[in-house]
């Protein structure tokens, strides 16, 4: 029974330990979170206005550029999957990558090969384990992008969208990103977006008459001004799901951490009451053992008597 309790009383230590360090991710994850959805607040004004003045100048221009045209016959789509590049973060990472699976059996279905774009450690560990291929991947930034990131990400995709076929074999008539969006404290959902060709949506609700798009003159030519703008847009539009990713991120290790410090302070508690009964029970032996020794020498006393 004693050494029973020994090892109860290590469990203890060894918990008590694992508690320390899951609280202080927890602290950490909750104080880095603020500054990622502030991040993500103050990018949304930019990403806003730019959509504005893009869909402007595609609504006025009439312009046929290669990132708003349509293909005629899709046959092949970059899937860009944005994970972490560190665990402890619950199930953050699988749904994406559940997401991301979903997407590509999809894009199967319709007849289209999908080539892999992946961002985040997990995410590449996930695929070179099912020894698939990914044709570019990035790691590094996942809980603190910047937009350099983003653009890196958004030159490569675009540069795979506008190549030829014949020419390049990255060349691809979709781009996709999923992502965690970020939507509360307790819930991040994973989404799939296309990217490329461009759909230029203002808004989810409708604009009032009056709210009608600006005017521009174009200096020195429509054209130019989407080759300079479109590849802007792109960038904010990626930089701002590695913001939403990013806050997703941090927000689920923090509820993964508070979790695994409740579960630590029960297991705990379980293992001190465990070890207290057998403290109490070796005890409770011990006396036993006492009183019947005591006995046995009162007998053997009064029979030589």
């Amino acid at each position: 029974m004693a050494a029973s309790l020994r090892e109860l009383r290590g469990r203890i230590k060894s918990v008590q330990a694992t508690k320390k360090i899951t609280r202080a991710m927890e602290l950490i994850a909750a104080s880095r979170i603020v500054k990622a959805k502030l991040r993500a607040q103050q990018a949304a004004p930019y990403a806003r206005e730019l959509t504005r003045a893009v869909s402007a100048v595609a609504t006025f221009s009439n312009v046929d550029h290669p990132l708003t045209t349509e293909p005629a016959d899709p046959k092949r789509a970059a899937v860009l999957a944005l994970t972490s590049d560190r665990g402890l973060a619950g199930a953050y990472s699988s749904s994406v990558l559940r997401e991301t699976e979903r997407l590509v059996e999809k894009l199967r279905g319709e007849g289209k090969k999908a080539d892999l774009y992946v961002s985040g450690r997990k995410g590449v560990a996930y695929f070179g384990f099912r020894q698939r291929p990914v044709v570019q991947s990035w790691t590094g930034f996942s809980d603190m992008p910047t937009y350099d990131d983003a653009r890196e990400i958004a030159d490569t995709l675009i540069a795979a969208f506008t190549a030829e076929a014949e020419e390049a074999d990255t060349a691809v008539d979709e781009v996709h990103v999923v992502y965690a969006r970020f939507k509360s404290m307790l819930v991040q959902e994973p989404t799939a977006v296309r990217l490329l060709p461009l759909e230029v949506v203002e808004g989810d609700e409708r604009p009032e008459a009056a709210d009608v798009l600006p005017l521009y003159e174009f200096e020195p030519s429509a054209p130019d001004v989407l080759d300079a703008l479109l590849p802007r847009y792109v960038q904010s539009r990626i930089f701002f799901c590695l913001l939403q990713a990013s806050a997703s991120e941090l927000a689920a290790r923090q509820r993964a951490m508070k979790s695994a410090t409740d579960n630590a302070e029960e297991l705990i508690k379980s293992y001190t009451q465990t070890a207290n009964q057998a403290r109490q029970a070796g005890i409770t032996q011990e006396i036993s053992e006492i009183v019947g020794g005591v006995n046995a020498l009162a007998d053997a006393n009064a029979g030589s008597e």
